[in-house]
Formats: C-alpha cells, structure tokens, sequence
C-alpha cells in the first residue's frame, strides 16, 4: 500500500479517528511537530522532574512505588532503575496478539497522548516511538490482562520494553528479538528516565486504540445495513413511503432521517406503493430507520467521546512543566470508552438482528411474496434438491445469536485488584475487544444478507417482475460488486469462499455506498 506524502503531525493540533486509522492501515505516516512551542513544552517537563528529583522532591511512580506500594519510598540510587522494573513485572499478559493494524493504532494512540506534553517524557522516547511506527516495527502485545485501570498497564508494558530494546517484535513479515529488528533498522533502544515508564504503560491507549478501529468498521457497517435494507425492500417488493421525508420529519432524529434520506437516495421512492397486498410492512423493513439509526446517532456521539480521549494526557501523575506542578489523578481511568464501546456494540447488535429478520423473510416462502424457497435460482427441473440460502440463513441466525450474546456490558464488571488500590476499576479494553467481537458477526451477518439481498433482486428480474432499467444507480453499482465475488446462485454450491471474499471487501472497505 502506497504511504500519503502528507504525516499526520502529533504535538500541534488534534488528531482525529479518521487519522489513527489511516496510519494504522498504513496510508499516512507519523511525525513529531517542529513548532517551538511543543519543543519547548516537553523540555519543560523533563526539566521540572529533574529539578524535582534534585530537590528530593516525592512524585509518585518516580520515588515512590507503584499503585498500593505508593507509600514504599524508593532509595535515590534506585530511582533510575524502577522504570525498567515497571515494564517487565508487568510481561505477563496472555490471549491471542493483537493484529498489525491494532499495535499500530495502540503506538499512534499512545503517541498522540504523550505529545500533549503533560507526562514528563523526553524528546528521545518520542522520536524513537515515532520511529517504530515510520520502520512499522511492532511490538508482540497480548490482548488479555488489563482491567482499564491504572489504565493498560500490562499491554503497554510490551510497547515500553520494546523502546528499551527488550520483547519481541514483529518485523518484515517474522516475529523476531526487538534487538534484531532494531539493529537491521538501524535504531538505538533507549534508557527509560524516571517516569518515563508509567507514562508510557499508565494510560489508555490500548482501549482507545481498538475503539478507533471499531468506530471505522461501524460506520462502514451502518452504511452497508443501509444499502441491504434498500435491496431486500425491492426484492420484496416493499413499500418506499415508509420512508417519506415528511414522515420522518416529525420524529426528526438525525441518525433516523439520515438512513431515511439514504434509502430515498437508493429506491425510486416517487413510484407508487408496489406492494398492494400490505399496505405496511413488517417491522425489519418498515422500522429500518429506527434501528439503523440508533447505530448513527450512537456513532455522533461516540466519536467526540473517542476524540476527546484520544487527544487526552491520561496518565498519572500529570506533569506540568510549565506550571512547574506535579498533579496526582485518575486520568487513567477508561470509563468513557467503555461506556462507548458498551453502547456501540449494542446498536451494532440490534443491526444484525435487524438483517436477520429481513433474511428470514426473503428466504421463507410464506413471507416473500412470491419469490422462490430460500432464494434458490434452480432451474424447474432441478429445484427440488436445490435449497439456495437455507444453510446460509440458518448461519445467519447463529452469527446474529453471538452478536446479541456479547452485548453483555463490560463496564458494569468492575473488579478490586491490586491490593484493592485499583478498587474502581472502568474495564474499558474488554469493552473494546467485546465490541470488536460483536462487530466481526455482524459483518458475517451483513455479507451473507447482502448476497441474499441481491439474489432476490435478480430472481424479481429473471421473473420479470421488475425492470433492471428501474433500479437506481446506486443499487445496481452494489450489485456489481457483489457479483465480482458471487455469482448468481443457480444452482447450489458451497459459499463459503464467496463470503470469505466478501468480508476481505468489507475488511478493506472496498464497496462504497454513500459519500
């Protein structure tokens, strides 16, 4: 993939979602601001530690012991020594590693929090995190092992160790010692200062990571949910006016009236009603705004939650250098995203259940209006050992079954640890990973109700029933895309590889919709 010639710059202004996952899919790159003002910002912090440390001063993490051990006071001679110790006792996580995209959304995050200049960290720790991200050396993280509180602590232990050249990474296609990679790249790891381990391990980079990510896939989602909803209301020959301007304007949600708008866009809504047996459709149909919608409104709101945190110092202790003033806190604390991945994955859910139901009526006879048993497009003479999208129907409903299983909330299962000094605590990165999970079904739900949705389409004009001339633009570029990778089911044949295809399109967004 071809790198933008444009960095997204970290240090003079905000980073948005959209950026993190651009550099995370490797189409931009990373840079530190050259402005004064942010030079001179973090100088300023790592001054004001070291006059602080000269003056015997306490700072928590720094001369004094981690988390319940606050109260341990650490011999000046070991002072230096404590951060290396900080990210190896934490080497303990365990799961499945997260995959590339993510470890570079987990260095991009914990980069855009450190340049704020609020964590005491150096200009050398920086660069060289800038640098494992332009060399796309990427720490081995383990998904499993944090509460999200004292933030990510154990995942990001992985990242620090790898900038003191400890760990491994993966590198060029092989996982191999960070000392290798660094060494073929021609890095040099560095000698954590004091601090500079809790603020690189002591936040929640991990969590909102994953949740940028994740605010990506959805929107890709509601838009696509969108799109099939407008597909099976031709296939069975529903009703436009449900989604009339007018109607939609006095309950005027903006997340409801924008999937209203965009099924106008898709349908030839000023035809009149094409199903004169129902005068209202069933409710996956006629309610789609109301469903798809929420996911909308859910994903406004969530991306300035994400945004915010994104762009947050949420380590602690905050250090203000300029202000000369150590502030001891709990911006650690991952509560927001994990109420934000809770809600996401529940909208994302109730679209899935939303698809499903639509499947179960192009696939049942009773219900489809006159199209064929589960969408077989057999030939007479064999259609009756075809069975079309049966198995692929009953998938549908397994997939949809997970999805709706995993929205139990993660944020409501806080735990005491650590000698019940992380009493509290937000459980914001099982909330992402959860989230991740319930997104990953409702992807498999959306291909395979995408292929159904066109099958039944083409089936209304191979009967014709339906003009192809009719349809809008729109539709048929969808339908184009999805026969790229599955062509019309003549007669059966296992699916699996097509859907495959299929989600390596969603994965890859390569199906566009709307905007």
């Amino acid at each position: 993939m071809t790198l933008s010639s444009t960095p997204v710059v970290f240090g003079d202004s905000e980073i948005s979602i959209n950026e993190v996952c651009q550099i995370a899919q490797r189409k931009r790159i990373a840079a530190l601001s050259t402005q004064d003002a942010f030079i001179n910002k973090i100088d300023a912090g790592v001054k004001f530690l070291d006059d602080l440390l000269k003056e015997d001063g306490v700072i928590y993490g720094v001369t004094t012991g981690y988390g319940d051990s606050v109260t341990v006071s650490i011999p000046s001679h070991l002072v230096e020594s404590l951060p290396h110790q900080l990210t190896r006792f934490h080497g303990c996580g365990l799961g499945a590693h997260f995959d590339e995209a993510e470890t570079r959304a987990v260095m991009v995050a914990r980069l855009a929090s450190l340049s704020r200049g609020m964590s005491g960290v150096s200009h050398e720790l920086l660069s060289l995190l800038t640098a494992l991200i332009e060399h796309d050396i990427l720490p081995l993280i383990p998904e499993e092992g944090s509460v999200g509180a004292s933030g990510d602590l154990t995942p990001l232990s992985y990242l620090a160790a790898v900038l003191i050249g400890e760990r491994q990474v993966r590198y060029k296609g092989e996982i191999v010692d960070t000392a290798v990679a660094f060494e073929r790249a021609g890095l040099t790891p560095i000698k954590l200062r004091p601090k500079e381990g809790l603020a690189l391990m002591n936040g929640t980079a991990v969590m909102t990571a994953i949740a940028c990510l994740n605010w990506q896939r959805a929107e890709y989602l509601c838009q696509m949910a969108t799109r099939i909803t407008a597909m099976v209301s031709v296939a069975m020959q529903g009703n436009a006016f449900h989604f009339d301007e007018a109607l939609h304007a006095v309950k005027p949600h903006q997340g409801q009236m924008l999937c209203a708008e965009r099924l106008r866009h898709d349908l030839n809504s000023d035809l009149p009603p094409s199903n004169s047996d129902r005068l209202q459709d069933r409710y996956s149909l006629r309610c789609a705004p109301h469903v798809i919608g929420v996911l909308q409104d859910t994903l406004d709101w969530a991306k300035g939650v994400i945004e915010i945190e994104l762009n947050s110092a949420n380590d602690n202790p905050i250090i203000d250098g300029e202000n000369r003033r150590v502030l001891h806190g709990g911006h650690f604390y991952g509560g927001h995203i994990a109420m934000v991945m809770d809600s996401l994955k529940t909208a994302v859910a109730n679209v899935a259940d939303l698809l499903d139901r639509q499947l179960a009526q192009l696939c049942d006879y009773k219900f489809n209006n006159g199209l064929p048993y589960n969408l077989s497009g057999a030939p007479e003479d064999i259609r009756p050992i075809n069975h079309g999208f049966k198995a692929v129907q009953i998938g549908v409903s397994s997939w949809t079954a997970e999805a709706l299983k995993n929205t139990m909330p993660a944020s409501v299962f806080s735990r005491s640890t650590e000698s019940h000094n992380q009493d509290k605590v937000s459980m914001g990165t099982i909330a992402s990973r959860d989230c991740r999970r319930v997104l990953e079904q409702t992807e498999q739900v959306s291909v395979a109700c995408l292929y159904a949705a066109t099958q039944g389409v083409e089936l209304r004009i191979n009967a014709q029933q339906l003009s192809k001339d009719s349809l809008t633009p729109a539709l048929l570029t969808t339908m184009d895309d999805v026969r790229t990778v599955s062509p019309f089911l003549a007669e059966d044949r296992p699916l699996e590889t097509e859907l495959r295809a299929g989600l390596a399109a969603i994965a890859n967004q390569a199906w566009r919709f709307y905007g």
